[in-house]
């Protein structure tokens, strides 16, 4: 009996040796979201990649990851999911042959706007009965941005019909060779020197330059974060925020989509990596309509400057610009441009 005792405790190490001692030996873990950004309501994927380069198999490994409980994912049999009103806790348990690589993939609906960021995850081995089980941590470095909702013409507020300012206007007659407002396909009729060659080559077809009307619609959507005047520093109510916010994305898109340059302040707090997006000056074509929403999405819940101050930022910034004597967009020197129509919104609760 002794000896057999001796004979099991020996095969007990041994396969601990072997099988679980070097179990995160040669194994790799990669995780990515199926794209960077995405609007709320949209549903995504979360792509997981394990591969055992070595010869021996790993009885079972534990993958352990903090994510963002805005981010619902579908249940499944190998996924454990402790929810918490802020972050959710994933644990998945399964075992890897040998020379075996396998492909997770789990589905995603967002439901908040908001930069998340997967910066690590915990890979746990160990063999048949636990003798060893040695872990390391993963540095992955991911990030998805959720924009805000794109909401309906008709779930617009009466606001959006009132414009401050000059009134687009559309002119079929002659187009202004200054204003370049987006790229199109090549009809028969074009001169050569309107060709766009870097779209061309970058599409494979002709491409020439769209241009706009003299009429210079410009648009600056000014966001107040204050819902009320008593508000101080972190918002009380960010439901409202959050439909603000998705009104002047959906404002956004769809005045570029009419030709129209839109642009985009606020005045919320941002990390300091985002200062850039603090202020989008108003631009033109899908290229500026992909910026725009990391505005959107980067605002905080906080503010950092009053909304009479942010104005007043901006009626200086458009003094100077139009005593500069290339007025914005550069088209040579030559008379000022008219003001910007402004889209200024306040919270309800604000007055």
């Amino acid at each position: 009996m002794l000896w057999l005792l001796l004979a099991c405790g020996g095969v007990l190490v041994l396969q601990g040796l072997v099988l679980g001692r070097g179990s995160l030996r040669k194994l790799t873990y990669e995780r990515h979201f199926s794209t960077e950004t995405c609007y709320v309501g949209d549903r995504i994927e979360m792509v997981e990649v394990i591969e055992n380069g070595k010869m021996f198999p790993v009885p079972w490994l534990r993958l352990e990851a903090m994510l963002p409980s805005s981010l619902m994912f579908k249940r499944s049999r190998e996924t454990s999911i402790s929810e918490g009103n802020i972050y959710q806790n994933h644990t998945s348990l399964f075992m890897l042959r040998p020379r075996t690589r396998i492909t997770r993939t789990h589905q995603i609906q967002c439901t908040r706007r908001g930069i998340y960021r997967m910066d690590s995850a915990t890979m746990t081995g160990g063999d048949l009965f636990a003798v060893y089980t040695p872990s390391r941590q993963i540095t992955l470095s991911k990030r998805l941005v959720v924009y805000p909702e794109l909401l309906g013409d008709d779930r617009l507020p009466s606001s959006w019909k009132t414009w401050q300012g000059e009134l687009a206007v559309r002119r079929w007659v002659v187009e202004d060779p200054f204003l370049i407002t987006g790229i199109r396909e090549y009809a028969a009729g074009d001169p050569m020197n309107r060709i766009h060659w870097k779209a061309t080559a970058r599409t494979g077809e002709l491409q020439v330059h769209k241009h706009g009307y003299t009429a210079d619609p410009r648009v600056m959507i000014c966001l107040n974060i204050e819902v009320s005047e008593q508000m101080w520093n972190v918002v009380t109510r960010p439901e409202m925020v959050e439909d603000a916010l998705s009104y002047a994305a959906t404002c956004a898109a769809s005045l570029i989509h009419q030709g129209m340059a839109a642009g985009f302040t606020h005045n919320a707090s941002v990390n300091p990596e985002s200062q850039a997006m603090l202020r989008l000056d108003p631009d033109y074509g899908m290229a500026h309509l992909e910026n725009l929403p990391g505005g959107h999405g980067r605002c905080g819940h906080e503010d950092a400057d009053a909304f009479h101050e942010m104005l007043r930022l901006e009626a200086e910034r458009e003094r100077w610009r139009r005593r500069s004597c290339c007025p914005w967009p550069c088209s040579g020197c030559g008379s000022p441009r008219r003001w910007p129509l402004w889209l200024c919104w306040r919270l309800p609760s604000a007055g």
